[in-house]
């Protein structure tokens, strides 16, 4: 379990992300035509687990902006933006925002945020992920890992296209 805030207020997960260097655990996701992907879809290729609340937030939305611009545009990487919000919502804001950079994915019917060790177990946001960001490279072996302190925060960009340019 870990422990960050939302408004300065204390929230848990259900457990810990991933540890760098170990194999990314696999998961089943749902994409917009309902279909379940997994991690196996994206062999061969670095992949960003941009893992959001909601995307109905300002800054989740801020943050798939972000991603889009920036780590999308590095070659061999697809950016995997995962929320609990449901994949027609999700498809709904990515066209709307522009963003064909990254790939929405929905924790719905899914086990993703327990086996990610996101799923918050308190507070009002209880079964949302946590904000987060999983780095795994083309043989998915997690290179970087970062669990956003306070729920409001954006995540380190800076560090994850450092991971990504130094993967190449």
């Amino acid at each position: 379990m870990a422990t960050l805030s939302f408004q300065g207020n204390p929230v848990h997960t259900n457990g810990e992300l991933p540890a760098v260097g170990s194999i990314a655990p696999a998961f089943k996701l749902v994409n917009s035509k309902l279909e379940d992907v997994g991690l196996a879809a994206y062999v061969g290729k670095n992949k960003v687990l941009n893992i959001v609340p909601s995307l109905d937030t300002p800054t989740c939305a801020a943050s798939a902006r972000m991603f889009n611009q920036k780590a999308a545009a590095i070659a061999n990487t697809v950016v995997l933006l995962v929320s609990a919000d449901l994949p027609f919502a999700q498809c709904r804001f990515c066209t709307s925002e522009g963003l064909d950079n990254v790939i929405p994915l929905s924790t719905f019917r899914s086990g993703f945020a327990d086996d990610y060790g996101v799923r918050l177990t308190d507070s009002l946001l209880a079964g949302l992920t946590a904000r987060a960001v999983v780095v795994v490279d083309a043989d998915d072996r997690v290179l970087y890992t970062e669990l956003v302190a306070e729920l409001a925060n954006e995540p380190d960009y800076d560090s994850v296209l450092k991971v990504l340019a130094a993967v190449g």
